[in-house]
């Protein structure tokens, strides 16, 4: 069952974070397997004559939402709200909450946010809105307010709010991952472990396709200071960053540079009756035996993985190697789908070795090199044969995986 946490993150400014944990969603964007679930952070801070509001919630949690607000503040006293990023996903209970506050509050956003939101939920809700300019600064109850604008990380409306006197950054999806994390902050190593995967595979199947704007922003904001002197990192998916705030900012810039783990090769493969999974085989034998760590997903008639979690893994591998079977003259549909979703996804300039193997005529070779010729990777050798791999067959295999490693 979806459950909502409220606590108290800093005794000055009074600052909370209302947490809505989602245990209920299967599919992110309607697309990507989160069976981990995820949360949608809001935060609220109560200043001298003033009390801010920090994105909110989903619209189906939206009397979740009210509720655990209601504890903590009377709407209608509510003086301003910051809308970093208009995904329904963090205004979902706006307009509800724009009722009970009787419309007071000024919200703060960028020009896009402001036309985003009119479009969703209509022009009453954007009468008091304040569409702020890159770096603008504002004063509101005692406190310098900072906006800085971050596009396509990941709409072109994005921004983040630095609170100066207090070094605090409010995030958003910048710095946000899946998962239903056991503590509300860094605290605990332990989580932070296992919570950092399910960050990379957001980042990978969310932002992805902006992927270079990762790290143009996050350079951005390093050149302004505030990455390196900021006390606490408050996103609106996941842990709050106050142990080591820098830390996810920079494992956000090394998987938007798709920085890779030595030894970390990617090995994606269908195989509807054995034949690429025997030449996989052999691949994968190859691959230990010169030391590499090969991380295997297969699509078969027992198995097939989500998209999501392959995506997830691309950021930093060395290498992939993607093995698909000829299946009505083109490439199997699972392979071509993953394969098209990294494509767009996780188009980085790594090294590829296609394997395949066909009945009476191959094609998936060919239509996998042509894909990856339109794209950063960079296509190494195709080896594919027909039925069972024969010794030249597996000669030739080894030997695609030795020109593959001599690119790294």
């Amino acid at each position: 069952m979806p459950d909502v946490k409220v606590e108290r993150i800093l005794e000055d400014p009074e600052l909370y974070i209302i947490r809505v944990d989602d245990d209920r969603i299967k599919y992110f964007e309607a697309t990507w397997d989160i069976p981990e679930g995820i949360t949608y952070n809001a935060y609220l801070m109560k200043l001298d004559g003033a009390t801010v509001l920090f994105d909110l919630s989903k619209r189906e949690y939206t009397e979740l939402f009210m509720e655990a607000l209601k504890k903590l503040v009377d709407p209608e006293e509510i003086t301003h709200v910051v809308i970093h990023h208009t995904e329904p996903d963090h205004t979902g209970a706006l307009p509800a909450f724009l009722e009970a506050n009787g419309y007071r509050a000024k919200l703060i956003g960028t020009s896009f946010a402001k036309r985003f939101l009119e479009g969703f939920y209509g022009e009453k809700v954007v009468e008091n809105f304040h569409a702020i300019k890159d770096g603008e600064e504002m004063r509101i109850g005692g406190k310098t307010f900072r906006f800085i604008t971050v596009p396509w990380l990941h709409w072109p409306d994005t921004m983040i709010t630095y609170v100066v006197e207090d070094k605090l950054i409010f995030s958003c999806d910048a710095g946000g991952g899946y998962g239903i994390p056991k503590t509300i902050d860094d605290s605990d190593e332990e989580v932070v472990r296992e919570y950092l995967p399910h960050v990379t595979k957001y980042i990978v199947t969310v932002i992805g396709h902006y992927h270079k704007y990762i790290v143009q922003n996050i350079k951005k904001l390093k050149a302004m200071g505030i990455v390196d002197e900021a006390q606490m990192i408050l996103p609106g998916h996941g842990l709050i960053w106050k142990k080591n705030p820098a830390r996810i900012f920079e494992h956000y810039e090394r998987v938007g540079a798709g920085v890779p783990t030595e030894g970390k090769i990617l090995v994606l493969y269908d195989s509807m009756y054995g034949f690429v999974e025997s030449r996989m085989e052999i691949v994968l034998d190859e691959l230990k035996r010169l030391g590499k760590k090969p991380v295997v997903y297969r699509f078969t008639d027992k198995e097939a993985p989500a998209v999501s979690d392959i995506l997830g893994e691309v950021p930093d591998s060395e290498a992939i190697i993607i093995g698909a079977s000829t299946f009505e003259a083109d490439v199997h549909p699972r392979v071509r789908y993953a394969l098209l979703e990294i494509l767009d996804k996780a188009n980085y300039e790594k090294p590829v070795l296609i394997v395949g193997a066909f009945g009476w005529g191959g094609v998936a070779g060919k239509k996998i090199e042509t894909l990856i010729s339109r794209s950063k990777f960079d296509h190494v050798d195709t080896v594919e044969s027909r039925g069972m791999p024969r010794p030249e067959d597996k000669e030739r295999l080894r030997e695609g995986v030795m020109k593959l490693l001599s690119w790294l």
